[in-house]
């Protein structure tokens, strides 16, 4: 009987043993499984061909280290920022190094830029003529009325003698005002950049950021002129200022700079685009 109970005791212990082993590799499987789940991370993206540069070559460059790049797509250039100060979003890719630093200082806000994209640059289009030369005095020409992008539209209008900035004004703030000679009077109409597209019907001349003319599906061969973009206007990868030094923007930031980076991009719809100084 004695021999039954000590038996009957080393085998329990046994199973205690091992039912505490289990439960602690489940427990060690748990924690790895938990440690290499892939972080789905939220950017902010405007109509135009950056989304699927996030989605479609970015991301796949950055899974291997734990990420995974989806889109929040906003209509205009207002909340992409204003929704990633206030955490509703990870990151954003839309804009330009001026653009950010203009609407970062108005709205107090702090962002940092941790990477250039390859860009689309600006374009003249038009439906009624099919050069510059054909402009008529009076033409009505649609321009962005965020202060960044006015400014790179009467750099192109200046670079295209179309008119001329005065000679002391700063070209990267210039206004309207700021305009020295207009040869041609031509009449301009103040837009938001969202609707530049849309304007093509009902002006003689638009001139359409790089994304938004993507998302109009309007063919860089068909514009009258295009811009070649300055480096301030090159599109930026944007995070908080406070997570910059974080895993997810060293990943990024490594990302944008690699090769892997800059062969993907030769094989995609964006290989045309301007490519960031340091590349060359």
């Amino acid at each position: 009987m004695k021999l039954k109970k000590i038996v009957t005791g080393i085998v329990t212990l046994g199973a205690v043993i091992t039912l505490a082993a289990c439960g602690g590799e489940n427990k060690k499987a748990a924690q790895k499984s938990s440690d290499s789940a892939t972080k789905e991370v939220v950017v902010g993206v405007a109509p135009g061909p950056y989304g699927d540069m996030v989605t479609d070559v970015i991301s796949p460059l950055v899974e291997k280290d734990g990420f995974k790049l989806t889109t929040k797509l906003f209509n205009d250039y207002v909340q992409p920022n204003k929704a990633l100060d206030a955490k509703q979003i990870d990151a954003n890719l839309f804009q330009h190094t001026a653009y950010l630093e203009k609407f970062s200082a108005d709205n107090n806000l702090d962002l940092t830029a941790i990477g250039t994209v390859p860009t689309l640059g600006m374009g003249i289009y038009s439906k009624k003529l099919k050069n510059l030369a054909a402009i008529k005095e009076g033409a009505t020409v649609a321009i962005a009325s965020d202060a960044s992008n006015l400014a790179r539209t009467l750099q192109l209008l200046s670079v295209n003698n179309l008119i001329t900035i005065k000679g002391d004004v700063d070209e990267t703030k210039a206004t309207v005002d700021d305009i020295d000679k207009n040869p041609k009077n031509l009449e301009f109409k103040t837009l938001d950049a969202a609707q530049l597209a849309r304007s093509i019907d009902t002006v003689d001349l638009a001139l359409v950021p790089g994304n938004f003319a993507w998302a109009a599906k309007l063919d860089p061969v068909d514009a009258l002129a295009l811009e070649k973009l300055k480096e301030e206007y090159k599109n930026v990868f944007v995070v908080r200022t406070a997570d910059k030094d974080t895993k997810l923007a060293k990943t990024i930031q490594a990302a944008l700079v690699s090769q892997d980076f800059k062969d993907a991009i030769a094989k995609s719809d964006f290989k045309d685009f301007d490519k960031p100084a340091d590349w060359q």
